[in-house]
């Protein structure tokens, strides 16, 4: 137990810290823009003590993962030549679709009018949120999306350092698409590769327009289920 409560703050701490410099650094950015959204510092406080109370609901299952890690009971391994080279990018990117898979249709039912109230007001109480809204969850919210990645590093083999990389490229493109303006190009953002990836231009709408775009990661899902929208493109001329 002294193992895993010791985890257990170390992953909080860490978790908070990552998200603190990273959205600070992005918001940074942002408000050295011409386009750069008006903020409050009340929304930004909301924002943050949301953001800080989900780093704890996040690192319970972490601490779970962790100690059962060291005991052997999990698929991480540390040996890159156990298995097949292609396996790295390949375990991550399944680990991203499931991810990308299960939050679509948690995020739908959670606009449910029965259970908006409950599981999802806290993060849309921005209408055009800051960076620091990347990790602003309802504590239920994270409670029912914080244990995905935990469970499949039960059930699927993933390297240390791709599950790393992981961690630190959610925290990145959540909080990029969060920041209220689109910082990736426009070509890449309409183009070929970019069109099926979640951007602020893609996610800003679904903070403007509830019922669409649901993804975490990729567009496959709104897709599929017809609630992907992008703003038009300004007319020529």
């Amino acid at each position: 137990m002294t193992a895993f409560l010791i985890s257990f703050a170390a992953l909080t701490a860490i978790i908070a810290v990552r998200y603190l410099l990273t959205s600070a650094l992005i918001h940074g950015l942002v408000l050295r823009r011409p386009d750069a959204p008006e903020t409050t510092p009340g929304a930004i406080r909301q924002e943050l003590a949301l953001s800080l109370a989900s780093s704890a609901i996040y690192a319970l299952p972490a601490a779970l993962v962790v100690e059962a890690w060291k005991a052997g009971h999990t698929l991480i391994y540390t040996d890159a030549s156990a298995l097949p080279w292609i396996w790295l990018p390949l375990s991550g990117l399944i680990f991203l679709l499931i991810q990308d898979a299960h939050y679509y249709w948690v995020h739908r039912l959670m606009h449910h009018r029965r259970l908006f109230r409950w599981l999802h007001a806290g993060h849309h109480r921005s209408r055009r949120p800051t960076a620091f809204a990347s990790f602003a969850f309802d504590l239920t919210e994270a409670a029912l999306v914080a244990w995905v990645l935990p469970l499949l590093t039960f059930l699927i083999p993933i390297h240390v350092g791709v599950l790393l990389f992981l961690l630190i490229a959610m925290t990145a493109t959540a909080t990029l698409n969060h920041c209220g303006v689109e910082i990736l190009p426009r070509r890449f953002v309409r183009g070929p590769i970019g069109g099926w990836l979640i951007t602020a231009t893609h996610h800003g709408m679904h903070h403007e327009r509830m019922q669409t775009n649901f993804g975490l990661h990729f567009r496959l899902w709104d897709r599929l289920m017809g609630t992907d929208v992008m703003p038009q493109e300004p007319k020529a001329g």
